[in-house]
């Protein structure tokens, strides 16, 4: 009976609709003498969310296959939905507003959405609301984190110079996008490979496209890119070519539901409803669609990076 309510309170938007869904609510729950979980983590939402049913969500959808616009124009992808399994735990609507990345912890702290949710690394500058200089910009956030993201290193299918880590980059030329994490570490790597006197050779690119291209045609022994996208390249091809992930994730750092430092009532209840989503099997099931496993977080952590 839970089960019907609760569908009529998503689907049918007619007051009728609803108003059925909340008797038949009532009346189950006074046979059974105790609400839900569903019904509980509703109760404990903050009263501006409860009142408008909806939890808003800010997401820059431009980042496949994490947050993108489906051929309908509709929002798709791992946090999409995830967000949709969250609001069925809650008992709320999603709604999600397309923000550009850059604003989206400055419109969260302004309260145009409850939460950011978009491929968005819990890291202390962030939490602190620090610049790169370590000076004070904004009040930080809090985060919900939930999903595991590093980079991985691109290969053409097959991996023709066996490579399985950084060192095995020595001796090799790497593409990779310009201003990138992943231009940093293969920067990095290039001093421990001159010690190993097998100089490793960066070409710098202007679009990740260009790298790949560079390896589909074996001007490249491989390119890096955050897991996530990298696993999506791997999924679909990119230029009619085929790419592999060889080894582990470097420098994994886990993606965050960013959340206000006043709202901890949010932040708790969503870290809740999370776990309950992974604990369901829910959470497995999207990862796999998107062919992401690779990221699964155990158990939400708040401010774990």
């Amino acid at each position: 009976m839970h089960h019907n309510a609760r569908i009529s309170g998503r689907l049918g938007r007619s007051g009728a609709a609803l108003t059925a869904g909340t008797l038949l609510l009532t009346g189950c729950s006074s046979i059974a003498g105790s609400k839900s979980p569903e019904e509980e983590l509703h109760d404990r939402l903050p009263d501006s969310v409860k009142a408008a049913g909806v939890l808003r969500i800010g997401s820059d959808l431009n980042y496949a296959p994490v947050e993108f616009k489906g051929q309908d124009g509709q929002p798709t992808g791992l946090d999409p939905e995830l967000a949709e399994a969250l609001g069925r735990q809650l008992k709320v609507k999603i709604k999600i507003m397309d923000t550009g990345f850059d604003k989206l912890i400055p419109d969260l702290q302004a309260k145009q959405y409850d939460v950011a949710m978009s491929a968005l690394t819990d890291n202390r500058q962030r939490r602190d609301g620090t610049n790169d200089e370590g000076k004070q910009v904004n009040p930080g956030v809090d985060f919900v984190d939930y999903f595991m993201a590093g980079t991985s290193i691109l290969v053409a299918k097959g991996n023709p110079k066996a490579i399985k880590s950084l060192d095995d980059l020595c001796g090799q030329t790497v593409a990779v996008q310009r201003g990138t994490t992943q231009a940093d570490i293969a920067q990095r790597q290039t001093g421990a490979c001159d010690k190993g006197r097998k100089p490793l050779v960066v070409k710098l690119t202007e679009t990740d496209a260009e790298a790949l291209a560079m390896v589909a045609a074996g001007k490249a022994a491989a390119d890096m890119n955050d897991y996530p996208v990298a696993a999506y390249t791997v999924q679909q091809g990119v230029g009619g070519a085929q790419f592999e992930m060889p080894g582990q994730q470097l420098q994994a750092s886990p993606y965050g539901i960013a959340v206000t430092k006043e709202n901890t009532e949010l932040r708790d209840t969503l870290a809740k409803a999370m776990n309950r989503v992974i604990r369901s099997g829910e959470y497995d099931k999207i990862l796999e669609k998107w062919n992401l496993k690779d990221g699964a977080a155990q158990n939400a952590v708040v401010n774990g990076g």
